[in-house]
This record gives C-alpha cells, sequence and structure tokens, in this order.
C-alpha cells in the first residue's frame, strides 16, 4: 500500500487505505482530514487515537458510538467526574476497548483539562498546525510521514501540560484526523475538502 491514489467502485481517486471496508470508504472522505474543532471533540479524538494505539483504526472506528455511550460523549467534564465504579465498569464493556492504562489515561486527561479555560485544548492543538502553503501534497502513502517536527512539539507539549498516551505518532494521527494537515494523497478526491 505504498502506492498513489486508487479508484474506488465509484471510480473517484481516493487513498488507498481509505477503500478496504464500507466504514473506511465513509471516514475517509466524510471525516478524516477535515477540521475538527472544540474542546470536547478534540479531546474524543486524543482519547480515540490512544485507544487506537497499537490497534487498527479500523477497530476502533467500529467502536466508536460504543466509546461515546461508555464515555459520556467525551464530554470533559463528565468524564472528569468519573469514579472507581465507572473505571469497572468500562473495564467490563464490551462496546470498547477494555485496556485499564488507556481507560485511566483518557479518564485522568479529562481532569488535567477541566483545570484548563475554556478553548485552550483547542487553541493548543491547532497551534501546531503547519503551514499548509508549505507542504507538499503526498503523492504516495510512502510520502506521508508517521511523525513530524510539529507532532513531536506537540505531544511534548501535551505531555508537560499533564496528559498522557499522547507520544508523536499519536499527536500526528490526529493532527491527520482533525485536520491540522491534509494528508490525502494528491490525487484523492478527498484532497483539499477541508
Amino acid at each position: 500500500m505504498s502506492g498513489g491514489a486508487v479508484a474506488g467502485p465509484d471510480g473517484m481517486l481516493r487513498c488507498p487505505w481509505g477503500l478496504s471496508s464500507e466504514d473506511y470508504v465513509r471516514y475517509h472522505d466524510e471525516e478524516w482530514g477535515r477540521p475538527v474543532r472544540g474542546d470536547d471533540a478534540l479531546f474524543e479524538r486524543l482519547a480515540l487515537e490512544a485507544f487506537q494505539s497499537g490497534l487498527s483504526w479500523i477497530t476502533v472506528l467500529r467502536r466508536r458510538e460504543g466509546f461515546r455511550e461508555a464515555f459520556a460523549g467525551f464530554r470533559i467534564a463528565s468524564v472528569a467526574a468519573f469514579t472507581d465504579d465507572d473505571r469497572e465498569r468500562l473495564l467490563t464493556d464490551a462496546g470498547i476497548i477494555r485496556n485499564r492504562a488507556k481507560i485511566e489515561a483518557t479518564i485522568a486527561n479529562a481532569r488535567v483539562l477541566t483545570g484548563w479555560a475554556e478553548g485552550e485544548l483547542d487553541a493548543v492543538i491547532w497551534s501546531y498546525a503547519p503551514d499548509p502553503a508549505v507542504r507538499r501534497a503526498p503523492r504516495t502513502l510512502a510520502d506521508v510521514p508517521a511523525v513530524t517536527d510539529e507532532s513531536t512539539a506537540l505531544a511534548r507539549d501535551l505531555k508537560k501540560r499533564g496528559l498522557r498516551f499522547v507520544g508523536p505518532t499519536t499527536a500526528y494521527a490526529l493532527m491527520q484526523a482533525c485536520g491540522l494537515v491534509d494528508d490525502h494523497l494528491a490525487d484523492c478526491v478527498a484532497r483539499g475538502s477541508r
């Protein structure tokens, strides 16, 4: 899968990863790379990227509604108020990925974020968006990095501020998913749809 854009069943060129399932086609075409703003929305994406660590994104994508239900719609204040009983509930919830460290990190991150000003998470994350004018459109998947200087700096900043489970690779996946960068391939139908 290091090639360029590939024609889907509708004849439209897409990033090759976006064609492996109907769920991926929809996510690729309608969400990935489009700007996500707002603290709660970014908290959700940050948490889901952490849960994805070490797994395929489709595993998380297919459980996203279960995650939203289990984590109170990823409202920061609600998750921050989770108790030990909530932790135990999450560890038995078959609708999510039941990883104790990732569950605890999500709750801990929500608690940290309740101490931030409204809009601060959005401002911090978006402050690391590189200038799109200086980024060349990737022609193949081999041209898409897993880590960048910006994602390394974002991960370092978030960790310094007390957030967990956010390394440079997770930070870059967040940047891609939330539209800070447009890593749709140059010939992809979704390129520039931000």
